[in-house]
């Protein structure tokens, strides 16, 4: 018993000096970034590479990879939607246009919705400057009664990310 609590305290005391890092900077070309590794909840993904690291942070299931494509610019045709009185148990869908409005290609890397009740589908290729993508939400409103406002996170190689689309709904009985 004294072995195995041994062996846990060292193994925490070992875990901590390796975490205890205040700094930890990558250097890519003319870019660097810091990443701060102070919290075991955030600890450090490494690549193949061990040059190359890669920052989790504690609700990295939340978070998108940034894009490493040379930024953009967007326009939305708009970024909310009223879906007004829909019957409950109605599944029902709406298409977000988007037009690549700067001089590089726009890529979409993700779009995360709020709940599991929003189901995105959105242009995967990467849309060339002048040229329109779009972002559809799905949105069943089976357990929903009353107004509801729901949102959807759109990931892109853009300067404000993430984009944030919403959609409002009365879901009647």
């Amino acid at each position: 018993m004294k072995k195995t609590l041994s062996i846990i305290a060292l193994s925490v005391i070992g875990l901590g000096l390796v975490s205890c890092k205040k700094e930890n900077k990558e250097t890519t070309g003319t870019e660097t970034t810091a990443a701060d590794s102070t919290s075991m909840n955030a600890p450090a993904a490494v690549s193949g590479d061990s040059s190359a690291v890669t920052p989790v942070s504690a609700d990295a299931a939340t978070a998108a990879p940034a894009s490493n494509q040379p930024f953009t610019t967007i326009a939305l045709s708009e970024s909310n939607f009223d879906f007004g009185n829909i019957k409950k148990g109605n599944k029902v869908e709406h298409v977000y246009e988007v037009t690549n409005t700067g001089t590089n290609p726009l890529v979409i890397s993700e779009v995360k919705p709020a709940c599991g009740c929003t189901v995105p589908d959105f242009t995967k290729e990467p849309i060339m400057p002048g040229k329109k993508g779009k972002v559809t939400l799905h949105f069943d409103s089976s357990n929903f009664d009353g107004n509801v406002n729901k949102s959807a996170d759109v990931f892109a190689n853009v300067e404000k990310a993430p984009i944030k689309l919403t959609f409002t709904a009365n879901i009647q009985p």
